[in-house]
């Protein structure tokens, strides 16, 4: 599905959303008559410390207005920036310094939405997609933490075990249907279907603790031990206050 159906398709009423060189910003009109800005990356570019920083801008911005206008978060990107430049710049910092500013809008209560529409890995997918409360997919993204390769040469295991492990772990594997199982990706979309509609009721929906992925992934199997572990890490964390 090209950007330019999903626009139609989101922003039926009409939007002013601009592209260029690679990255989305401006704001759509939702069904119910309210707004929401629209930042993004498009074409598998690459995040590096200028992209991460102008994307981290756009979301200031938002919160500077004040409300409560939700926040998309569109992306077909390719991973951070391989360059020595960027890791010299600390690409690092620019992509948490990104992350924490989508999490801190949705604290402040802009409700921050992901929606995977291509290809997007490693620390550019985290400090996007990853980074929003709620993380909706189209068919025929392409999400990727890690590839198997990638994983290969971190934990010294070889592709063959890694592979195996992929059948029965999805943590293990990258793509949608292992992203949905884990909990990561909360809804995948009906490209058929008007997605303002659906984007409307994911918005109408009472906000929940990061979206209970933890729960998520455990009803889908993909995270058996991650709702446990949570409520877990919440009794110690109140204990100690």
């Amino acid at each position: 599905m090209t950007l330019d159906k999903i626009f139609a398709s989101l922003f039926p009423a009409g939007h002013d959303v601009v592209r260029e060189r690679g990255l989305i910003a401006g704001q759509g009109r939702l069904p119910d008559g309210g707004a929401i800005a629209v930042i993004g990356v498009e074409g598998q570019t690459p995040v590096g410390v200028e992209e991460a920083a102008q994307l981290a801008g756009n979301v200031i911005e938002v919160i500077k207005s004040g409300g409560n206008e939700p926040i998309l978060v569109l992306i077909d990107s390719g991973s951070q920036r391989m360059s020595k430049r960027d890791e010299l710049l600390g690409i690092n910092e620019f992509l948490a310094h990104l992350a924490k500013c989508l999490i801190l809008a949705d604290k402040l209560g802009h409700r921050t939405v992901g929606l995977l529409y291509g290809h997007t890995a490693a620390g550019a997918f985290i400090a996007t997609a990853l980074a929003t409360r709620t993380l909706l997919a189209l068919p025929g993204a392409e999400p990727a933490v890690m590839d198997l390769p990638s994983m290969s040469r971190v934990t010294k295991l070889s592709i063959d075990v890694l592979k195996e492990k992929a059948k029965s772990t999805p943590v293990f594997a990258p793509g949608l249907d292992n992203l949905f199982q884990t909990g990561a990706v909360a809804v995948t979309l009906d490209p058929a279907s008007s997605l303002a509609d659906q984007l409307q009721a994911q918005l109408s929906r009472p906000a929940e603790r990061d979206d209970n992925r933890d729960q998520l992934g455990a009803e889908r199997n993909g995270r058996p031990k991650a709702a446990d572990i949570a409520r877990r890490v919440y009794e110690l964390a109140r204990a100690s206050v």
